[in-house]
């Protein structure tokens, strides 16, 4: 289990590939190849470049893996290893808001918990509206949001109550119209179709790298402070 990563024409395609319940659960391996894999698209990105990312059959990502979790020893071991995957999806997500390309997430199933706060912190959310959800349920399960849960959730969705507070499985439709994410789709070929899509509009915008990275962080200034991702003074090349 883990990720591929690939290039069709200007867009990276970062694909988290399937398991035998294709939940994408975000655990040491999944977790240590999304980071490789964001760390040779920074190597490589252009200024005509973006990023999709996307996965395999009807889920998303269904959030940090409770499953290897609790295959520990013990309780205490058991609170390690979930405390190991939050330190481990904070620099995945910083790796994300590091990108000088413009990234796009292709929600092709469920996303919930860390996996709804992984297709948030992309800078374009597409969703597929015949199936799947975005939740959040830590109320549900009794647990604490890590600190940056918490800042992508304030500076990312407008609706953060409803979502974090009440438990809610938010669709598609309703995602649009709480201004969650971009667009809806009838499929998860078509999702991806028109993430593809906008890769290809945004990467063709050729924006300056550095800038691009910049403006990104004066937006969210909590999570990148959160991520440890100080701002940088960029003189302006006109």
């Amino acid at each position: 289990m883990g990720c591929t990563l690939e290039k069709r024409g200007s867009v990276f395609v970062l694909t988290l590939t399937s398991e035998s319940d294709e939940q994408h659960r975000l655990n040491p391996t999944l977790l240590s190849s999304l980071l490789a894999a964001l760390t040779q698209v920074n190597s490589q990105a252009t200024d005509a470049s973006a990023l999709v990312t996307t996965a395999q059959g009807r889920f998303f990502c269904n959030g940090f893996d409770f499953h290897w979790a609790r295959a520990a020893a013990d309780h205490q071991a058991a609170r390690i290893r979930l405390r190991a995957m939050s330190n481990s999806l904070r620099p995945v997500l910083a790796a994300l808001f590091s990108l000088p390309i413009p990234t796009v997430a292709a929600v092709s199933g469920h996303a919930a918990a860390a996996g709804a706060v992984l297709a948030l912190a992309h800078d374009h959310v597409l969703m597929r509206g015949d199936r799947g959800v975005l939740y959040m349920p830590e109320v549900d399960l009794g647990i604490t949001l890590p600190d940056y849960f918490a800042a992508v959730m304030r500076e990312k969705v407008a609706a953060a109550r409803d979502l974090v507070l009440a438990g809610r499985k938010v669709r598609a439709e309703e995602a649009v119209k709480m201004g969650i994410v971009r667009s809806a789709h009838d499929s998860a070929e078509g999702t991806v179709e028109a993430a593809m899509g906008l890769g290809e509009e945004l990467a063709g915008r050729k924006w300056v790298g550095e800038a691009y990275v910049e403006v990104r962080k004066s937006l969210f200034p909590e999570v990148c402070d959160v991520l440890g991702l100080a701002p940088k003074s960029i003189v302006s090349k006109i």
